[in-house]
């Protein structure tokens, strides 16, 4: 009977709770964005295609994140630099056509959260953690970040000493249930 009783606590624990909301993420309600600097300049990007799902109570640091992003719907401010960024040099889209995060620690940062997942490039997975902007309410989700991530880590070497190897990242999300 105890047995019973805890297992059926550890279910209800683990489940979403009524006050929880799951956020559907699409392209058109998440965004993200890339600045790359080389010696002589930057250039800006993204991509188009990005789908998952953020659930989120009350409490902050129970949000979820889980997306996936199309690495064939990336996009930059040169038609030249999208094709080179998209062959294998780089994300390598016809062999590694997704890259994932899924979050695995969310913390409380002052007014802000700090969101720590994996993200997996390439076929690799590494650790990465954004602080962000962030306000659930009345059914609706808007969170902001800017933050970098070293694309060394993921293999993508290509152009070190030319093209530097931190690139800034803004993830924008804006949704309603």
């Amino acid at each position: 009977m105890v047995r019973a009783f805890t297992l059926m606590a550890v279910v209800l624990l683990a489940a979403p709770t009524p006050a929880d909301d799951t956020f559907k993420l699409t392209g058109e309600n998440t965004t993200l964005k890339f600045v790359g600097k080389k010696t002589d300049g930057t250039h800006t990007g993204g991509f188009k295609t990005i789908t998952g799902t953020c659930t989120c109570g009350g409490d902050p640091t129970t949000m979820k994140i889980e997306c996936v992003i199309d690495c064939a719907s990336l996009y930059s401010d040169d038609e030249k630099l999208t094709a080179h960024l998209k062959g294998p040099d780089f994300f390598n889209a016809k062999e590694n056509p997704t890259a994932t995060f899924k979050s695995t620690k969310v913390a409380k940062d002052g007014d802000k959260v700090t969101i720590t997942g994996d993200l997996t490039l390439l076929g690799k997975t590494k650790p990465v953690t954004m602080t962000c902007a962030c306000a659930h309410k009345d059914g609706t989700l808007d969170l902001k970040s800017e933050f970098t991530i070293d694309r060394t880590q993921w293999g993508m070497t290509y152009g070190e000493g030319k093209i530097e190897k931190d690139v800034a990242l803004t993830l924008s999300i804006a949704c309603k249930k």
